[in-house]
């Protein structure tokens, strides 16, 4: 029998088909983007989906936000030494030796500080500030044994950023130090690390100790000489100057001049063009000699100090009574006095002497012990300036 809605089967018969291939059309794009993640699992395909950058940490922003107020302060120094007279009037071509350093910027006024060996061979310098201007520069003063030299520049004041000064004396090993220079010379260039020591000492080129002098292990290379190492407030806490290696290239310790000497050192560079530094005006034996007398049971093996070789006329130790090595009308010889004690300060050697009186200044009294035919006696000296120092 026919059947009276042939239509409706017809119709129905088309909607499961179409479903049909819907779902194989679906299933077929699972079975797609299942394949391709199993086969780039397999063959280690990368990931080229951009991935968001972490944030930078408090240390880190505070490191580069501590360059961008510091490296303003920070010059690039360079140096040119001129041939000598006899050189110029030679057949032989010369060339002018020319050198590389770091500095900061001391004052508005255009005052520069760096190492005395940076532009110690030189007779032309220059400073090229942070926002890339050059300029020539003229020596305003040097303190050799301090490692110490002044430039001054005729910038104007708007483009002179002043280095913020700190303080050395309650610096503690581990703090965090950065140091900011010019290493073979890339300009600006920051390293950071740690002070890993303090009270170290250094020679400086007139022989002379440099005292409690700071250790670090922030990368010092050829070119940093002179430049900041600064405290994590980026305040000046030394002067880079030199660096512990067998290689002449960095090998973890570093050294930087403290800035409480150079605090009190280069204002007077500025006003006099050196070191006003405080003497008794004596010429003392030397050192190896006292060892010999204490060695020949000539001077008691328990004592030490710097003796008196010869005294200036007129000088702090002649005004004080310091007697001097002489020989009496019979031939016989006499020692000079021994000073054993500046103030409250014991004197071991001509170093430990030289320091005690870098403590204070031209014009102070002094209490001076000191041992005169083996009794020990005490003097009051007032300090004179010493004009030979360079």
């Amino acid at each position: 029998m026919p059947s009276e809605h042939p239509s409706a089967y017809s119709g129905s018969s088309g909607k499961s088909s179409l479903i049909q291939k819907w779902l194989i059309l679906i299933l077929t794009i699972l079975i797609v983007f299942m394949t391709f993640k199993l086969l780039k699992r397999y063959y280690g395909q990368p990931d080229f989906r951009v991935r968001e950058r972490t944030d930078l940490t408090q240390s880190e922003l505070r490191t580069i936000e501590l360059f961008k107020e510091s490296s303003p302060s920070v010059v690039h120094i360079r140096t040119v030494g001129l041939a000598s007279p006899m050189d110029q009037f030679s057949m032989n071509p010369q060339t002018p030796s020319q050198g590389s350093g770091s500095g900061f910027i001391w004052d508005r006024k255009g005052h520069v500080v760096t190492n005395f060996h940076v532009i110690q061979k030189a007779d032309e310098y220059s400073v090229t500030l942070a926002d890339n201007t050059t300029w020539n520069a003229k020596l305003v003063g040097i303190a050799p044994s301090k490692d110490l030299a002044v430039l001054k520049i005729d910038a104007p004041r708007d483009q002179l950023k002043p280095i913020k000064i700190g303080y050395s004396g309650d610096l503690q090993v581990g703090q965090t130090v950065l140091a900011i220079g010019n290493p073979f010379g890339l300009d600006q260039t920051l390293t950071t690390g740690i002070i890993s020591g303090l009270g170290r000492e250094i020679i400086s080129v007139t022989g002379r100790s440099i005292r409690n002098v700071i250790q670090t292990d922030a990368a010092i290379n050829p070119g940093n000489s002179g430049g900041p190492l600064l405290d994590s407030s980026g305040r000046l806490i030394g002067v880079n100057t030199a660096i512990y290696s067998s290689s002449h290239v960095y090998a973890g310790i570093g050294y930087a001049v403290p800035v409480d000497l150079i605090s009190r050192f280069v204002p007077q560079l500025i006003r006099f063009g050196f070191i006003q530094t405080p003497s008794l005006n004596f010429l003392g034996v030397d050192d190896f000699v006292i060892r010999k007398l204490k060695i020949n049971q000539i001077l008691p093996k328990d004592v030490s100090g710097v003796m008196v070789q010869s005294i200036m006329e007129g000088g702090a130790a002649d005004l004080a009574g310091l007697r001097e090595i002489r020989i009496d009308d019979s031939g016989n010889l006499h020692l000079g006095d021994l000073i054993m004690q500046l103030d409250e300060i014991s004197i071991t050697d001509a170093n430990s002497l030289l320091d005690a009186l870098e403590m204070h200044k031209v014009g102070d009294e002094v209490e001076l012990v000191v041992m005169r035919n083996n009794k020990k006696i005490k003097l009051k000296a007032r300090l004179q300036e010493w004009k030979n120092d360079q």
